[in-house]
């Protein structure tokens, strides 16, 4: 079987990958020549159709992280043979930035940490600027690997969780998960709503102004998803209104368009800086040391799979856009 990686890995990454492949498999990198023979499973992200018809006829794309880009989405509309997988390697890294951020916001760890490196002490004497998690309430969206390991982890810490799941099965009867339109049932004893729900035209603007009136003065949110998944105005008013207590988010409204960009855009059209209730970080959610270790392995798994005949996991749906 023919791999082709459209991209060019490291050199320790491509030589790590080939490890754990089967012999049979044939595994070429980088931006293909004219005549460049046929494949059968390409992996990349966002392919020209140009690519696509020059490698054809392939079988199998595989996007390297989680979700499908809207442009790449649109072209492979046009492909309704091939089958596309994601990879899901930075679910681990994800849902514990999702805890750290969720205890950052709640114990405003980074605020009280600026304060006292101006030798302020008075925020110790303010019993009541932190929450406690313990015997708190959560709502998870999303029922994938990410929002699943969120679960264990806020589980470990005592608090009550509940999940949105796009389709709740009979055999999950012994959990809490509910469909998409108890949303606003449970919002009103909601301390913890924490997004991990792919960005569809389902899910767009899905927390807004209403949602986030619903949510008791208490509660913390965490997007570690999509930002347009949250109305950009309706978050910040209610962070700068302390109309919830806080937020922790790690996907934005305004991303740089290039390589000069990188050190002066604004994640968003709102001031989120100046608000102390908010913890940023910058879509780093999956990006640790062991990242491209771990994309590897993920990697091998489906390509084996596809060699050997056997089931390939995590097939995407386009019409669903996840």
């Amino acid at each position: 079987m023919n791999v082709h990686i459209l991209s060019q890995p490291a050199k320790e990454d491509l030589a790590y990958l080939k490890t754990l492949l089967d012999e049979n498999i044939t595994l070429t990198t980088g931006e293909p020549l004219p005549g460049f023979g046929e494949v059968q499973v390409l992996i990349a992200g966002r392919p020209s159709k140009a690519q696509l018809e020059q490698l054809g006829p392939i079988e199998i794309l595989i996007i390297p992280w989680t979700g499908i880009p809207p442009e790449t989405r649109s072209l492979l509309l046009n492909y309704p043979d091939l089958r596309i997988h994601n990879l899901h390697h930075n679910a681990g890294a994800v849902a514990e930035l999702a805890l750290s951020l969720l205890l950052a916001a709640a114990k405003q760890v980074i605020p009280l940490d600026q304060q006292l490196r101006k030798q302020d002490w008075r925020p110790r004497y303010d019993k009541s600027s932190t929450v406690l998690l313990n015997g708190k309430n959560a709502l998870i969206l999303g029922y994938g690997e990410i929002g699943r390991l969120v679960k264990k982890y806020l589980e470990a810490l005592s608090v009550n969780v509940r999940m949105i799941k796009r389709t709740v099965e009979s055999d999950t009867s012994n959990e809490l998960i509910y469909s998409p339109e108890k949303l606003n049932d449970l919002l009103p004893d909601t301390n913890l709503l924490i997004l991990a729900i792919p960005h569809t035209e389902e899910t767009d603007q899905l927390i807004s102004y209403k949602e986030l009136s619903l949510l008791p003065g208490n509660a913390i949110l965490v997007n570690i998803s999509r930002g347009k998944i949250v109305d950009q105005e309706a978050l910040y008013k209610a962070l700068k209104n302390r109309r919830i207590f806080g937020a922790g988010l790690d996907v934005w409204y305004n991303y740089p368009k290039g390589e000069d960009d990188r050190a002066s855009t604004p994640p968003g059209e709102f001031p989120f800086h100046e608000l102390d209730n908010v913890v940023m970080s910058p879509h780093r959610g999956g990006m640790v040391k062991e990242t491209e270790t771990l994309r590897m392995a993920a990697l091998a798994v489906l390509i084996n799979a596809a060699n050997r005949g056997d089931p390939v996991p995590n097939r995407v749906n386009l019409d669903l856009g996840y």
